[in-house]
C-alpha cells in the first residue's frame, strides 16, 4: 500500500506539489487560529506538530526528488525546518498563541524521521 501511494505521487509530481502547498497552507491557517486561555497544548499539540511536519516533509521530498537519489533531500529538510521556525514566529503574533522551542524540536523530529525513512525506502527500491 505504501509503495503504491509513493509511486503514484512520484510519477504525478503535479499532485505532489499540490498536496505540498495545501499542507503548508493548512499549517499556516491552523497557526493563525486563536484559542481561549488554557486551551491547546499538551500531548495532542505534539502529535499535531510531529504529524503535520512529517507530511509536509514527505510531500516536499517527493516533489523535489521524484523518488530518485538527489542532493535536494538536504534542501527539503532545511526548507521544512525553516518553515517550522517561521511558523513559530508567526504564532508569537497571533492572540492566544505563543511560540515554543519545544514545538520547533517536535517539528524537526518529525522532519528528520520522515526524511530518514523516505531516503531508506528509496535506497532499498533502487
Amino acid at each position: 500500500m505504501v509503495s503504491w501511494f509513493l509511486n503514484f505521487f512520484e510519477k504525478n509530481l503535479v499532485f505532489s506539489w499540490l498536496v505540498t502547498i495545501i499542507i503548508a497552507i493548512l499549517i499556516f491557517y491552523i497557526s493563525s487560529l486563536t484559542f481561549a486561555p488554557g486551551k491547546g497544548g499538551g500531548y495532542l499539540s505534539y502529535i499535531y506538530h510531529f504529524t503535520a511536519f512529517s507530511y509536509l516533509t514527505l510531500f516536499l521530498l517527493i516533489s523535489l526528488s521524484g523518488g530518485k537519489r538527489s542532493n535536494l533531500i538536504f534542501l527539503s529538510v532545511m526548507l521544512t525546518i525553516i518553515y517550522g521556525i517561521i511558523d513559530e514566529i508567526h504564532q508569537h503574533f497571533v492572540p492566544g498563541r505563543y511560540s515554543s522551542f519545544n514545538d520547533i524540536l517536535i517539528n524537526s523530529l518529525g522532519i528528520l524521521i520522515t526524511s530518514i525513512a523516505y531516503v531508506n525506502y528509496c535506497n532499498k527500491r533502487q
